[in-house]
């Protein structure tokens, strides 16, 4: 393990991020299934979608879900499962969790569609890949985190390779 000083303490080597690809969702209208114990249930279907980069292509298909969670503090837990099926057939089952916090102005203007400043949202995931053995099975065998931003139709996901 590399380490780097400062001053007498030793500090790890942060693991290097690479990017390898982009998700653009889709989203339907946002389904509220009313206040409970930990706070704004809220049904998101996912429509469909695009795969693009250097590491992964192909669309998303419909039928997919966040079952986001809008919690008492305003912060938005994020659960979203769905499929990918890349340029060649194969089908990739996501599971994404994550996190959203911003404003409640700032929420306001998101679920209106109108962009917002990233500065003003941290909206982050942590994306798991089941493929099967073959040309994507290197999804099953790597950890990945990802940058989120509200696009005018839905989410856009910027997936990062942890190495």
């Amino acid at each position: 393990m590399a380490a780097r000083g400062i001053g007498l303490i030793m500090l790890p080597e942060p693991p290097a991020l690479r990017y390898v690809f982009t998700i653009d969702a889709r989203i339907g209208d946002i389904g509220l299934a009313g206040p409970g114990p930990l706070g704004q249930r809220q049904h998101i279907p996912i429509l469909g979608g695009e795969v693009s980069g250097p590491a992964l292509q192909g669309c998303v298909l419909s039928g997919g879900s966040d079952w986001a969670l809008v919690r008492t503090d305003g912060a938005s837990v994020i659960d979203a499962r769905y499929t990918i099926q890349a340029t060649d057939g194969t089908l990739i089952y996501v599971q994404s969790r994550g996190l959203r916090v911003s404003s409640a102005g700032v929420l306001e203007k998101m679920r209106a569609g109108q962009p917002v400043d990233a500065s003003q949202v941290y909206f982050r995931a942590s994306p798991q890949f089941e493929a099967p053995e073959g040309e994507h099975g290197w999804l099953n065998r790597h950890l990945f985190v990802a940058r989120l931003e509200r696009t005018p139709h839905g989410v856009g996901l910027q997936i990062f390779q942890v190495d």
